[in-house]
């Protein structure tokens, strides 16, 4: 399966200049049908908690932004979204679209980050979310929920072999996020995708370094600091056998 991690420095609260960017660098990248395409998490306004221009109803822009990039492309497309809620907050979402349109999974963020005020504006998620493509089990979580290592387990335990983290990660901390997307392939015996922002905005600073790891732990793809899409290829039979060869998880009671 080709995967295409699109960095993007977001435009502040400036949702119409996002989509029209990260269509622009999709667009160089000519992903092949039967991709998978992932954008961070909040691409399309920057991690704002200002809900007044951040949430969307479900089916709102953003949303069919990425339905429109997955039947164009042929591909599935997973990207970052806020939808609104009934009681005046969001959720941080994780939306995965198929090329006919379908939601393959509509994951909500388990780990808001309190740190940031996320904890007040978004409600958190209780459930992790799979869905299959190119015959891979895929789990998408986002940035904070990286630094706990039971939900991408939970992900595994519910069959996952892919875990996409879709993030606003900034520099300060940027060497975490290289090492926990690493200790979450090696620990899972699974691929890591994590696609993170680039740029700047009113609070913080990101490198990107969106990195694709395999099962062994080894970065075989990094997208540096710019702003741009990388590529790389996963490949089933690498995780499969992986997982036959070193029992890790059935010793943890995980069939794989």
């Amino acid at each position: 399966m080709n995967v295409h991690l699109v960095q993007i420095n977001s435009v502040w609260e400036d949702r119409s200049a996002n989509h029209a960017k990260a269509r622009q660098l999709i667009a160089g990248a000519s992903p092949q049908p039967g991709s998978l395409i992932i954008l961070p998490e909040t691409f399309s306004t920057g991690f704002s908690m200002n809900l007044a221009v951040t949430a969307e109803p479900a089916n709102g822009p953003t949303e069919q932004f990425l339905r429109e990039m997955a039947a164009q492309y042929q591909s599935c497309v997973i990207g970052g979204v806020v939808t609104s809620t009934e009681d005046g907050r969001g959720m941080n979402q994780a939306l995965a679209l198929s090329p006919d349109g379908t939601v393959l999974a509509r994951y909500t963020k388990n780990y808001p980050f309190s740190l940031g005020g996320e904890g007040q504006a978004h409600i958190a998620g209780t459930e992790v979310s799979l869905f299959e493509w190119q015959g891979l089990r895929i789990a998408p979580l986002i940035c904070y929920d990286l630094r706990f290592p039971e939900l991408a387990r939970t992900a595994v335990r519910a069959g996952a072999e892919v875990l996409v983290f879709i993030a606003a990660w900034p520099v300060k901390r940027i060497n975490h996020w290289i090492t926990l997307l690493q200790a979450r392939a090696i620990e899972n015996l699974a691929y890591v995708v994590g696609v993170n922002r680039c740029g700047t905005d009113p609070e913080f600073t990101y490198t990107g370094r969106s990195l694709v790891v395999d099962p062994h732990g080894l970065i075989i793809a990094d997208a540096a600091e710019q702003e741009r899409v990388i590529s790389a290829r996963i490949e089933p039979a690498v995780l499969r056998d992986w997982r036959t060869q070193f029992p890790a998880l059935r010793d943890a009671g995980i069939p794989s």
